[in-house]
């Protein structure tokens, strides 16, 4: 049964560190986002020209690890109909569908996926009052999409698939190496989420689109300066289309700065298999390093401890 009109969007990616007061620094003093809510700990962090009321909520741990992935529903009842779709389905949950106590409220169910990692589907959450980002203001618009690392990463992508209704956009490979990146969407961009191969499951990285290609520049420059370590850019992405520069934060998380993720007709679109053996795919502008070990390695990040264990808010 197909899940495909219920989720709507991607809202918000919640990580937790033992450094959290860096973090909040590095998000809030360089990397551009609004500390919206805060309490002994926590913090909710939105993106100037987002409605969402947070995209990224960080939170004190003495473990590094991913809290939730957060989509859209575009009703209660969507939320309930989802709800009953996984429990029939087998899928366990966190809890059932409840009135949220974050900010702007909402009603939503969580649930494990195929790996342990905690889902949230969530409707009704009040609009944040946002703005238009002006022409050279070099901070993020909105969240543009998260990628996970999976060591079983065709179950995962079938998972949710299957489950949350999710379709493939395209996929990378490596020649005779086989596929190793599968983008996935639940509204018209070419990917709110993905699913690379890694070694295990972990974060491998969260995406923050940009008003423009200049707008971009400005930022990847920013965090150059600021001597944040760049892993890999500025450079232009073939599936997708967006631009890309990436950078590790204050907990080893990589982030992303892109821009203008391409846009499909669902009538008409069909995916690719692009073979990474031939540079342009990584990389149209020809303007980044390549890619190498090296690189990967840092976006494999550490192994989420937090499998299966739900997180304490």
């Amino acid at each position: 049964m197909s899940n495909s009109s219920l989720i709507t969007h991607l809202r918000h990616v919640d990580v937790a560190m033992p450094n959290f007061a860096e973090q909040r620094t590095f998000y809030t003093e360089l990397w551009g986002l609004t500390e919206t809510a805060s309490d002994s700990g926590v913090s909710f962090l939105a993106a100037e020209g987002s409605p969402e009321q947070y995209v990224v909520r960080l939170r004190e741990d003495t473990q590094k690890r991913t809290d939730l992935l957060a989509f859209g529903a575009a009703t209660a009842a969507d939320v309930d109909t989802l709800a009953t779709r996984l429990v029939t389905q087998g899928v366990r949950l966190v809890h059932e569908p409840k009135v949220l106590d974050t900010p702007g409220g909402g009603y939503a169910v969580r649930f494990f996926d195929n790996e342990g990692r905690v889902v949230e589907v969530s409707a009704d959450v009040t609009p944040r009052k946002h703005r238009r980002i002006e022409a050279r203001e070099s901070i993020p618009v909105r969240l543009s999409h998260v990628l996970m690392n999976s060591p079983t990463p065709e179950a995962t992508v079938a998972w949710y698939i299957k489950h949350l209704g999710f379709r493939l956009s395209d996929t990378m490979c490596v020649g005779g190496r086989g596929e190793i990146m599968w983008f996935l969407r639940c509204n018209t961009f070419h990917h709110s989420f993905g699913i690379v191969r890694g070694p295990h499951a972990a974060f491998h990285h969260a995406s923050f689109e940009m008003r423009g290609v200049d707008e971009f520049m400005r930022g990847t420059g920013r965090m150059k300066r600021q001597g944040i370590e760049r892993l890999w850019g500025p450079g232009r992405h073939r599936a997708g289309d967006n631009s890309f520069s990436y950078f590790l934060d204050r907990a080893g998380n990589t982030v992303e700065y892109t821009t203008e993720l391409e846009v499909i007709d669902e009538d008409t679109w069909h995916p690719h298999v692009f073979d990474l053996k031939d540079p342009a795919n990584a990389d149209q502008w020809g303007t980044a390093d390549e890619m190498n070990e090296f690189i990967a390695a840092k976006s494999h990040n550490d192994i989420d401890p937090a499998l299966f264990v739900a997180p304490p808010m």
